[in-house]
């Protein structure tokens, strides 16, 4: 029996929901979202991405503001701009569009980045955090990931959940975001010597690696869950497509359940950032206050 398609779009809009009505109670609040989008340079994926979350911003009622720098950009100067927007009171969220161009170094730019204000979950408080249980402000993709695997109603205590890809954005958080959760991991990475060992084992398989085709139907368990974070563009008869790094037609007849690409992790991922710039608008506030009352 083939598996059953996990619907992101569905999930994406019952959060987006509950995000705008949050909004909207911050509005009232006189705290309004505002959302900052940096982007280094011309990249079609890029233009893409950003699109989705502008349309989702006003939706939701988040002001989506789009600043854009030159390619050839110096560090101190777009360093000096991530300070700025940290200290603009107006400025609730601030996310640095990737990829950035390969002259500038993303860690030290990421971490520029004001805590409160990282609607991104990737500066390093925010990804050190996942460890302690602070799972409210973490990376998008990989929340956006675990939050489909919930959605198939399986039990996430002792899961047994292969990771493949132990990237530092999306493996990694994934690994502790799901042990948060009770989950049984095991990643696996290029240094892995046999793959399909351990996600035949699994009973969920995420994959971020980037490769299309990767993961085939023979490789994974019968009536498993299979959460595809990869988004590759590829050409074939039809034209240019969107496919993910599972090989969607042999995974889908094991698979108990399984996310399509694209309307898988992408639209949950959208929706995560946007919650995340509440949450950011709402700890904010809370800082500011405790501020003001301090000064009293």
């Amino acid at each position: 029996m083939a598996g059953r398609e996990i619907d992101g779009r569905g999930m994406a809009a019952a959060m987006l929901e509950k995000v705008a009505s949050d909004v909207e109670a911050l509005k009232q609040d006189g705290w309004a979202p505002r959302l900052v989008s940096m982007r280094i340079g011309e990249n079609s994926a890029v233009d893409r991405y950003v699109r989705n979350q502008k349309r989702t911003a006003s939706k939701v009622g988040i002001e989506f503001i789009e600043k854009q720098f030159a390619e050839d950009i110096s560090e101190a100067e777009i360093h000096a701009a991530i300070i700025n927007l940290n200290v603009d009171p107006q400025v609730t969220g601030i996310i640095l569009q990737r990829p950035i161009p390969a002259s500038l170094p993303i860690k030290p730019l990421q971490a520029t980045i004001h805590p409160l204000k990282d609607v991104e979950g990737m500066h390093p408080a925010s990804i050190g955090n996942i460890v302690y249980r602070e799972l409210e402000l973490g990376p998008c993709t990989a929340i956006a990931a675990v939050e489909l695997l919930k959605g198939t109603g399986l039990s996430m205590e002792g899961l047994e959940v292969t990771v493949i890809g132990h990237s530092e954005i999306v493996g990694k958080p994934i690994a502790f975001l799901l042990m948060a959760e009770g989950a049984t991991v095991t990643v696996c990475h290029h240094m892995t010597r046999e793959v399909a060992l351990h996600s035949r084992a699994a009973e969920a398989v995420l994959i971020a690696v980037g490769k299309p085709g990767l993961l085939k139907g023979n490789m994974i368990r019968p009536g498993s869950a299979v959460i595809d974070i990869g988004i590759n563009q590829i050409e074939d008869d039809d034209g240019v497509k969107l496919v993910g790094d599972c090989d969607y037609a042999s995974c889908l007849e094991v698979a108990g359940w399984i996310t399509p690409v694209p309307g898988g992790v992408g639209p949950v991922t959208v929706a995560v950032l946007m919650r995340n710039t509440v949450v950011a608008a709402g700890r904010l506030r809370t800082q500011y206050r405790k501020q003001m009352t301090g000064h009293l």
